[in-house]
């Protein structure tokens, strides 16, 4: 094993939230590594509406997730976070000193003094294809998320979904791969218009065939995918032939280890004292739509609040022997200095 990351705080989850308690720890001085199971940052505004508007961000008429997120990195750059993506925290146990040691999917480790959960509705895992036989073949041609697109290059591609993630890839592939297929279980997506027109324009070309249907079947030689059966609404079969099978059936969040931290747990959410946003373990805090109180609403401004409350008390608990004083980013030239701008005159 190698020796553990040291750092104040480490955040479990890269959405909205957990950006901003990056933002609210670092004018706190407290430093954060953020740990998080899907690929980018910016949790479910990036994997379920990165394109669509938010009209309730104080001060923001509308902006969309995916320019939220943006605006959210822009202001945490100061405090320069490190991020580590496409990892899950598998364990989390209390050191006798008082400070937690996480280990990840990926076998990292991290000894810090306190644990931010804004893991929102939980890690997001994909929705798979129930199918006898296809489990050997994820991650070798059956893929429910794209690390290496390059891989595909000159390959039958056939891929599944309806969405955004979905179609961007049709979309990507079609001249890189050697045939994309795109199969969906009905004539209706829910991508952006601009993706679905440009799709149903190549596909009216030629140069992607559209199937309305689902996988009803795989056929395999050697233990290699070779074709897949595809049922469509009539209850006709098609075979089709391929090299790699993308799935992109959504998301679907889940709590996970969390649930075996000895938290208190109410209706797959975290319970916290509303006074600090912290767990039933000390040195322990949640926010965001992982956490449950009396009077919660799972938005994304009621997280801000408690991201600010939960940092506050973190660095009391951190260093109980230092005197933290509420100090206004207007007027404070500590925090001006932190965040590297010049103080306004007026």
């Amino acid at each position: 094993m190698h020796p553990p990351i040291e750092t104040d705080a480490v955040i479990i989850g890269a959405g909205p939230v957990g950006l901003f308690q990056v933002f609210e720890l670092g004018l706190l001085e407290i430093k954060a590594h953020v740990i998080d199971s899907l690929p980018e940052v910016g949790g479910q505004c990036i994997e379920l509406y990165p394109d669509k508007p938010i009209y309730d961000i104080p001060a923001i008429p509308v902006c969309t997730g995916r320019e939220l997120v943006n605006k959210l990195l822009k202001q945490i750059e100061p405090f320069a976070p490190q991020f580590h993506l496409n990892q899950e925290v598998s364990t989390l146990e209390k050191q006798t000193d008082g400070r937690f040691l996480i280990t990840t999917s990926q076998n990292q480790h991290f000894l810090c003094k306190a644990v931010f959960i804004a893991a929102g509705v939980g890690a997001f895992q994909p929705r798979t294809l129930n199918l006898e036989g296809i489990e050997a073949l994820v991650d070798r041609q059956v893929f429910y998320r794209i690390r290496d697109p390059g891989q595909f290059t000159g390959k039958k591609i056939v891929i599944c979904g309806g969405g955004d993630s979905a179609l961007d890839w049709a979309l990507h592939f079609v001249e890189k791969a050697a045939s994309v297929t795109l199969i969906h279980r009905r004539d209706e997506f829910k991508a952006t218009p601009q993706s679905v027109a440009k799709m149903r324009a190549l596909s009216a070309a030629g140069e992607i065939e559209l199937l309305i249907g689902q996988i009803t079947g795989i056929e395999s030689s050697n233990g290699k995918l070779t074709q897949i059966a595809v049922t469509n609404i009539k209850g006709t079969v098609q075979k089709i032939t391929l090299d790699s099978l993308l799935l992109f059936y959504g998301l679907s969040p889940k709590l996970g280890p969390i649930a075996d931290w000895g938290l208190d747990i109410d209706r797959k959410q975290v319970a916290v004292d509303t006074a600090c946003f912290q767990t039933s373990t000390l040195g322990i805090f949640a926010v965001g739509d992982i956490n449950i109180y009396p009077g919660k609403k799972k938005l994304i401004l009621s997280g801000f609040h408690e991201a600010a409350l939960a940092a506050f008390a973190a660095a009391a608990y951190i260093a109980p022997e230092k005197q933290i004083q509420l100090q206004y980013t207007t007027t404070s030239p500590k925090l001006h200095k932190a965040l590297g701008v010049s103080p306004s005159t007026f």
